[in-house]
This record gives C-alpha cells, structure tokens and sequence, in this order.
C-alpha cells in the first residue's frame, strides 16, 4: 500500500492545491457561478468552505490533545475582506499551526474511531485531500478542470478508505470484496461487512474490480465522477454501492 507522504511534503501540498484552487476561483468572472459537483454552493461559497476548513483545523492542531473540537475565534476584523486574500491567510494560519506542532502531536479529530492516527500529521494528510479535491470543485465550475496529481491520488485513495469507510460503520449490503486498481500499479482490496470495510493484503478473489487512473478513482470515491469514468468488472450495483458509501452529503 502507498506509504503516507513525508510531513513537509504534505504542508508543501495543502499549500499548493489550495493556491490552486483560488488561481482558478480568480480566473472567473463570475464568484456567483454554480459548482457542478457541489450544486448547493456557488464559487464564493465553497472559498468560504476551504477558509473555515483552514481555521477549523489550524485551532484544532494548536489547542493539541483533546475530546472536543476548538471553538475557533473570529476572524481579524482588521483583515482585508477579499475573498481571495481571506483564503490565502487561512491557510497560512493551518500551514503555521501545523508546522508549528509538527507531526505527531495528538488532537481532536472526527475519525477517533477508524483507527487512523489521530494526530497533527493525520490532519496534515487529510488537509491535501480536501484541498484538492475541492480544487477540482472549482476547476470544474470554471471549465478548467484537471486531473489530481498521482502523488496525492494515490495517497488520498488511501486516507479515503481509512478515514471515511472507517468512520461509515457497517456495510449496508450483502458482504463484498471489492478490488481497486490504479493505472499507476497500485491496488487496494476491501472486505466490505456488517463490522465494516477492512483492507486485506495479498491477491485474493473479488466480487467486483474497478479500474482506472489514480485520479479518477479517487474523484470517483468522493463522488465527483461516476462509474462510468472507469473500467469495471464484475457486479455492477455492488460497485455503484460502493461509489455512493459513506453519503458524503
């Protein structure tokens, strides 16, 4: 399974998808257009997402061990009211916090119970996945959109199965192992049960595979790109289930 990215690395990432996300927010005339694969928000909107996102967490990894969120102060009232420039600071608020902890102090966080490690690296690790999955959002709303780079795909597939399937509890349907496989050479088995979804290693039967390139894989987890942006095999419905578990809404 792909190893979990150096700390730097994932700082450097959070930074850059971010940024990429508000370059492409930039180049659109119009901050009140619809996000396709978020149709309940506007750009403007999801902007405010990723800065709430941002501060949420840089309160969290700075008040350190924990059993409740931070409750996050507002923002600096002296802070210019661009959209763009109230992003840009957010994230150099989570960016400072978290190299300012490094990488394994322990705090809050919402997946205590998957088994993945509740720690400022964690969230870290977390924060390139929204960061660019929501990049994607507004690289789509602005007709621009562009694959996710296999280095974050490839861990965010990843993160995706400890973290959301490990919080979504019990499979609802009939147990299935279902096979991942990335164009890239990775692959992830899954046993999907009443106990949950377990990664299993080694090469074992499927009831269904899917495959296709990092990138998509991973939009297709988060629900931004359907099935039919893949290659399957077997049964078809226990790969729709998957693709719509945990309902992300």
């Amino acid at each position: 399974m792909t190893q979990t990215l150096a700390f730097e690395d994932l700082l450097a990432l959070v930074q850059d998808r971010s940024a990429a996300l508000r370059s492409s927010v930039a180049g659109s005339p119009d901050l009140d257009v619809r996000v396709p694969s978020c149709p309940d928000w506007s750009l403007r909107d999801l902007v405010e997402h990723l800065i709430e996102v941002h501060r949420f967490w840089a309160g969290a990894v700075a008040a350190g061990p924990s059993e409740k969120p931070p409750t996050v102060a507002p923002a600096d009232d002296t802070l210019s009211a661009d959209l763009l420039a109230r992003s840009a600071a957010a994230t150099q608020e989570l960016i400072a916090a978290l190299r300012a902890a490094g990488p394994a102090v322990d705090c809050w966080t919402w997946w205590g119970d998957s088994g993945v490690p509740t720690t400022s690296g964690a969230v870290a690790r977390h924060q390139v996945q929204e960061a660019a999955v929501h990049a994607f959002d507004a690289q789509l709303a602005t007709g621009t959109p562009q694959p996710v780079s296999a280095v974050v795909a490839l861990d965010g597939i990843a993160e995706f199965i400890g973290v959301s399937h490990g919080t979504a509890g019990p499979w609802p349907h009939e147990p299935t192992r279902i096979g991942l496989h990335a164009a890239e050479g990775e692959s992830w088995l899954i046993d999907l049960t009443e106990s949950g979804s377990h990664l299993i290693d080694g090469q074992h039967e499927t009831d269904a595979d899917v495959h296709g390139s990092a990138s998509n894989l991973l939009l297709a987890l988060h629900g931004r790109l359907p099935l039919d942006n893949l290659r399957s095999g077997g049964d078809r419905t226990t790969l729709e289930n998957l693709l719509s578990w945990p309902d992300l809404d």
